[in-house]
């Protein structure tokens, strides 16, 4: 029996991955700014443990892992889960927006990795996985804001695999494409109120249409996702990064190719700032 450390789960991606580790017989600590969101949404369980957690609250992520471990004896799978977006374009985002963005997205993952990460070395082992998203991986126009602190996690999430590694301690990124949750609504997105009218009719300004659209009509199914995450958490060897979604796959092997066409096209002048030997 794993237990399993999961923030946001009181709905998306949480929720599901949730369930199918109690499903499959797992232990959960399921934790939420508001844990009787997950007795509503997953129900009574004697392997389910629903607990209040702020990721912004560095005290109270320690208070959540001493629990976890008070009551299960360990945590064999942190999953960094919670989390939201931000869509507008670049200049069009306040300090505000910007700042309380990577207080969850970055700084939360940071503050419940680091409450975690002393159990995981004292036991030598451990799973750690980081959500980010495509948007870690190509910047899309609109999303830039939202894009650079899943950019963050997946710097932080390499480094830190590294540094683990020699506690029995792996760490995955998990790269989901366009998955048919509640992401693209009101309740997981904001939108940049400051919109610049110079940007209508570009891509930036197009994207602010998108979600309107596209909510609940994205490729991806959660419920396979959610499944995904437990084959993940159950391989000898996982990867660095898991990218979910045929979109996802997609636009890693296009930007893979023009980064390396990129670079040989300008290989030389990189090359060139060498001392002379």
């Amino acid at each position: 029996m794993k237990v399993w450390f999961i923030t946001g789960a009181s709905r998306g991606f949480g929720a599901l991955i949730t369930k199918e580790a109690l499903a499959a017989g797992d232990a959960v600590v399921a934790t939420a700014r508001n844990p009787k969101a997950v007795a509503e949404k997953i129900g009574e369980h004697p392997n389910l443990l629903a607990v209040a957690l702020d990721v912004t609250n560095e005290d109270q992520a320690k208070e959540a892992a001493a629990l976890a471990v008070e009551r299960f004896g360990r945590i064999d799978v942190l999953a960094n889960n919670a989390g939201y977006g931000l869509l507008g374009a670049v200049e069009e985002a306040t300090a505000s927006e910007i700042e309380a963005l990577y207080a969850t997205n970055v700084f939360g993952v940071l503050k419940v990795t680091r409450a975690v990460l002393p159990h995981m070395r004292r036991q030598r082992s451990g799973h750690v996985l980081n959500f980010s998203s495509i948007g870690g991986y190509f910047g899309y126009p609109g999303w830039g804001v939202y894009g650079s602190t899943k950019f963050a996690v997946e710097g932080l999430s390499e480094s830190l695999a590294a540094e683990v590694a020699p506690f029995g301690i792996k760490v995955t990124i998990i790269e989901p494409g366009f998955f048919r949750t509640d992401f693209l609504h009101d309740t997981s997105l904001a939108i940049s109120p400051a919109s610049i009218p110079d940007y209508v009719g570009t891509p930036a300004g197009d994207m602010r249409h998108f979600a309107a659209t596209a909510n609940h009509a994205q490729p991806g199914d959660p419920a396979k996702l959610a499944r995904g995450i437990l084959t993940l958490a159950n391989a000898v060897n996982p990867p660095l990064r898991m990218p979910f979604g045929s979109d996802t796959v997609a636009k890693i092997e296009e930007q893979n190719a023009s980064v390396a066409e990129e670079l040989a096209k300008w290989r030389e002048l990189a090359v060139s700032t060498d001392f002379d030997v």
